[in-house]
């Protein structure tokens, strides 16, 4: 008997683990481009370390997140819902920035970018302040990132019994941590791995290095734009979900599709989620403009 109630709480916590990280999965392609943004500008040999450091301090965070998830999915549970919905407004806000943000602060990202371009060329730099820094902004990047991923998480299996919540969520934060911090690795050092078989003898190996140093540009690029349109899609999913009314209005469309066929009455809900994750991020986005600029003008 007892091992079957084990048996049967293990499949359990493989199903809502395997949920959980489905939801989750949109939030990784942003957090994916972040993380190996931030370590751009270190030196080629020191980029392990560095990522290896932030992994590390993702740990550290999800360790203080977790526990947090738990007591209030224990004592505060009517908070589970407000707290998704902030996420959810949040990721929408964060996706619409970053399309906003070369019209926003073109001025502020080109000076930024001369300045470090400056710092690293400068020999008095002090490189270890430099790592210690794009470190502690990684971090920070993470703690943020993983408090959504949790908070999805924690919905996800806000009806399950103790043991299965405490089971997915550290699941999904050790996942989520390997799984991110493992891609970033690889990703920093597609370039490194190119370089070194262009300069290799044989013909294949200087072909292969080849794609791969042609690869790595775009392949930054596509993680971006692949991390903003999840972002989207699962921002704009936790505030339709939360939003009945907007929900049955999407679940009407998607039934009213279904004569146009199975596969747009399938994929009709995700886009109008999307669509509706990113208005309501253009809206958040204007309204923190407008609100900047009269605080500036009633400082000024």
């Amino acid at each position: 008997m007892l091992i079957d109630d084990i048996a049967t709480l293990l499949d359990d916590v493989a199903a809502m683990t395997k949920v959980a990280a489905k939801k989750t999965a949109g939030v990784l392609g942003d957090d994916l481009a972040l993380n190996a943004e931030q370590v751009s500008g270190i030196r080629a040999e020191r980029e392990l370390p560095v990522v290896w450091a932030v992994a590390v301090g993702s740990l550290r965070n999800k360790a203080i997140l977790v526990p947090l998830a738990l007591a209030i999915g224990a004592f505060l549970p009517w908070l589970i819902t407000p707290l998704l919905m902030l996420g959810g407004a949040f990721l929408c806000f964060e996706g619409a920035e970053k399309l906003a943000h070369k019209y926003l602060h073109a001025a502020e990202e080109q000076q930024e970018h001369s300045e470090r371009l400056h710092a690293l060329q400068d020999p008095a730099t002090d490189m270890v302040a430099f790592e210690h820094d794009k470190i502690k902004g990684a971090i920070t990047t993470d703690f943020i990132l993983s408090a959504e991923i949790i908070a999805i998480a924690l919905g996800t299996v806000a009806t399950q019994p103790f043991g299965t919540q405490l089971a997915v969520l550290v699941g999904i934060a050790l996942v989520m941590t390997v799984g991110v911090y493992g891609l970033v690795a690889a990703i920093v050092k597609l370039d490194d791995v190119g370089l070194y078989l262009t300069q290799k003898p044989q013909a294949i190996s200087q072909a292969i290095g080849c794609v791969l140093l042609n690869a790595a540009p775009p392949l930054m690029r596509f993680l971006s734009v692949a991390g903003t349109v999840a972002v989207f899609l699962v921002g704009g999913g936790i505030l339709t979900h939360g939003l009945p009314t907007v929900h049955h209005a999407i679940e009407a469309a998607a039934a009213a599709a279904a004569n146009l066929g199975s596969l747009l009455a399938g994929m009709l809900p995700s886009v109008l989620n999307g669509l509706f994750g990113l208005l309501v991020g253009m809206l958040l986005v204007l309204l923190l403009t407008l609100f900047s600029r009269l605080r500036v003008g009633l400082k000024a």
